[in-house]
């Protein structure tokens, strides 16, 4: 059957963990024991109270029907009491909040709302891959944001070229590095971005999960913030609701209108029971973000202890739920390989996010702990066995 995808579709990257979990599957499927700790979902249920929170709404038939299309002014106005007993942040319920259907949904499509046809923006390099795909969705010019080990994985401003950017994406904690940024940073970056003439996105997915006392900031929190951008928050990682597809964006009110204006077009915003469930969340205590980001930590260190007591020298990160591992050997893609295959245990390759990952691999901190430690034994005996080859 002919291609029938269009020619836009067709410049859309490859999206390389569908590969990836398909190879796992295949080996799966031959009867090969496969640990993985490549893939960037919770492994948690949603806690109780949140899902009882849906089943009385969904008693409710009032939520049965189409929602407001910019979505429920009790969800709208949680997140902005949530920002600001959070963060000390005041955000406009009506015109500073977007719901969206997923952070993935709203960090796609809002080069669209703001940008025209070959635009530039500058994406992190690493980052997240699809932050490319939006890009290419909208037509628009993408210019690498470098980001190196040696600079603790954030942009260096004074040496930075914008290429003429309207728009950049910012990431922290980050995916796939688990970098972090400080207040001093973004304060950098509203100066940046007003000098440069650019829009900023801060894509917040991990910011409640903080390591050894860090405390992630919201970008926001940042003097001028809100006039040169905005924040996107997911429930996924915070909440383990990733399967809910709920999510918001906070801040500038001309591009919040921008992406209103864009969702009003699309949909009719999300399904009203899981918003009444999202308001459950942000009105939880704290202590459900501030344990699991616990729980985070105690897998980070399991991991991070029991690598380089094998030998790998594996830097702790200090927020996300990733560890960003610079491979003792060969490239991403070859050692990936080798792990998965030798000692079976999936991770995910540098490459997938971007030219700058080439040396490193990506160990997700969502699986139990049991499953972690036992991944470092076989990694710990396939390296002793290639020590033994090489004596």
């Amino acid at each position: 059957m002919a291609d029938r995808r269009s020619n836009l579709l067709k410049t859309l990257p490859p999206q390389h963990f569908v590969g990836l979990a398909k190879e796992v599957a295949a080996l799966e499927q031959a009867g090969a024991d496969i640990i993985r700790l490549g893939q960037g979902t919770p492994d948690l249920p949603t806690p109780k109270p949140i899902c009882e929170a849906l089943e009385t709404a969904l008693a409710n038939p009032e939520t049965h029907q189409y929602g407001p299309f910019r979505g429920q002014s009790r969800l709208k106005q949680a997140v902005s009491t949530f920002y600001l007993n959070e963060y000390g942040v005041d955000v406009d319920a009506e015109t500073e909040v977007a719901i969206l259907i997923g952070s993935k949904s709203g960090l796609i499509t809002l080069p669209q709302c703001v940008l025209e046809p070959g635009e530039g923006i500058l994406l992190p390099n690493p980052g997240y891959p699809d932050y490319i795909s939006g890009a290419r969705l909208a037509g628009s010019v993408v210019h690498d944001l470098v980001l190196t080990e040696d600079n603790d994985f954030l942009p260096d401003y004074k040496t930075l070229d914008t290429h003429g950017a309207r728009l950049m994406y910012l990431n922290y904690p980050s995916n796939p590095t688990g970098a972090v940024a400080t207040p001093q940073f973004f304060e950098d970056t509203v100066r940046f971005a007003r000098e440069q003439e650019l829009m900023v996105v801060h894509d917040f997915a991990y910011g409640s999960i903080g390591f050894d006392g860090h405390v992630p900031p919201s970008f926001l929190q940042a003097d001028g913030a809100k006039e040169v951008g905005i924040e996107v928050y997911t429930m996924s990682k915070a909440f383990n609701m990733s399967g809910w597809r709920v999510a918001f964006a906070v801040g500038n009110k001309d591009i919040i209108e921008a992406i209103n204006t864009y969702q009003d077009h699309v949909h009719v915003s999300v399904f009203s029971a899981i918003q009444e469930a999202a308001v459950a969340a942000l009105e939880s205590p704290k202590s459900i973000r501030d344990d699991l980001s616990r729980l985070y930590e105690t897998r980070r260190d399991r991991l991070v202890d029991g690598l380089r007591q094998a030998g790998w020298d594996v830097t702790a990160p200090k927020g996300s739920f990733f560890v960003w591992a610079r491979v003792p050997e060969g490239d991403s893609a070859s050692f990936a390989k080798k792990l998965l295959h030798e000692a079976g245990v999936a991770v995910t390759p540098g490459y997938f996010f971007g030219t700058e990952g080439e040396r490193y691999v990506r160990f997700g901190l969502v699986s139990p702990e049991p499953k972690i430690d036992e991944a470092v034994e076989r990694i710990e005996r396939l390296f002793a066995a290639y020590e033994e080859v090489r004596a």
